[in-house]
């Protein structure tokens, strides 16, 4: 392995610690109550978000492009989401300013995890008959998006207490905006995956 797919794979890797690190600084922001522990968790997910459009980018350009990063970059995202998701609801729960919203978070991270727990399932019975296993246009679209949309609500979550109510509640009406469209994305993406599997799923009911 040359060490620019070294470097390439160790960058795909360092966004499950950089997410993790994340949340264990805005978990202590909260009951420190300052901001530079928050501050510093807004950069870990900063760069954790990062590491997803330059691993990618640097592996064709370098042409490095592995099995191993095919596969380890869809995984490290499902981490992403499974970490960013569920303290951003408790973040949100916590803070005690929307009960609407913690409600919409609780129902987004669901369908989040719900739809890629189905599509791996799909994948790995899809794989058995030879399928295809690289990810679809929408399912990249929603990856890109995610992250933006996690940094966006958490940004609101530890900053929005301290910017003048008029702002918070439009900064508020956004987070729903952008969570409400990112749902419809999953239900798009999970409704395409299962119509392009679905042969795969029949072949295996018929065995």
């Amino acid at each position: 392995m040359t060490s620019r797919a070294k470097l390439v794979n160790m960058m795909t890797i360092a966004r499950v610690p950089l997410v993790v690190m994340w949340m264990f600084f805005a978990i202590a922001e909260e009951y420190s109550g300052g901001f530079v522990l928050g501050s510093i968790g807004v950069l870990a997910m900063l760069l954790s978000g990062l590491t997803d459009l330059w691993d990618g980018q640097l592996a064709r350009r370098w042409k490095v492009v592995s099995t191993f990063g095919k596969l380890a970059d869809p995984l490290m995202d499902k981490i992403f989401y499974v970490v960013a998701f569920p303290t951003l609801l408790w973040l949100a729960m916590r803070s005690g300013r929307s009960e609407a919203h913690s409600l919409m978070l609780l129902a987004f991270t669901v369908l989040y995890i719900i739809r890629d727990l189905w599509v791996t399932f799909m994948r790995a019975v899809g794989s058995v008959y030879g399928a295809p296993v690289a990810a679809m246009a929408m399912g990249k679209v929603r990856t890109a998006l995610s992250f933006p949309t996690a940094g966006w609500v958490y940004l609101f979550l530890f900053l929005g207490s301290i910017v003048p109510q008029a702002l918070s509640d439009v900064w508020l009406i956004s987070c729903f905006v952008l969570e409400i469209l990112m749902s419809l994305l999953n239900l798009i993406s999970l409704f395409t995956y299962t119509k392009v599997y679905m042969p795969y799923i029949k072949k295996a009911l018929d065995k």
